[in-house]
């Protein structure tokens, strides 16, 4: 077992397992739902279990972590959320600045689960 830092958090809404997650809210609570966007302030990878509306979900915010792709990845990419918090790789764009919440520490495809580097941070592409 690799030892990670796991802080629970109330749930905004439903989270599904291995999902990137972001505060709802950040300005007024420490409430959590899915990260929906490769922009969001993700903080970390949901456990699998996830969590129900108003639950407590498991959150890894460091170490290797398993999280659900949505897209293609490569060993070492970065990765960003997609829609519906599951991992995608970082691509920045002329004059944007993507959040990423690590990297993949393995290859995969859509709807695999991966291992990833919990590894914060800004993609800024100038």
């Amino acid at each position: 077992m690799i030892p990670t830092f796991i802080r629970a958090y109330p749930a905004g809404a439903a989270v599904a397992g291995y999902r990137i997650v972001m505060f709802s809210d950040a300005a007024s609570s420490n409430t959590i739902t899915q990260a929906d966007s490769n922009t969001a302030s993700s903080l970390g990878v949901s456990d699998a279990m996830g969590s129900e509306l108003d639950g407590m979900c498991d959150v890894h915010r460091d170490g290797l972590v398993h999280v659900e792709l949505g897209g293609t990845v490569a060993a070492g990419d970065p990765l960003t959320s997609d829609g519906e918090g599951k991992a995608i790789a970082a691509i920045a764009a002329t004059a944007t600045t993507i959040r990423i919440v690590g990297f993949a520490d393995e290859p995969g495809v859509t709807g695999d689960v991966i291992d990833a580097f919990l590894s914060p941070a800004l993609l800024h592409e100038a």
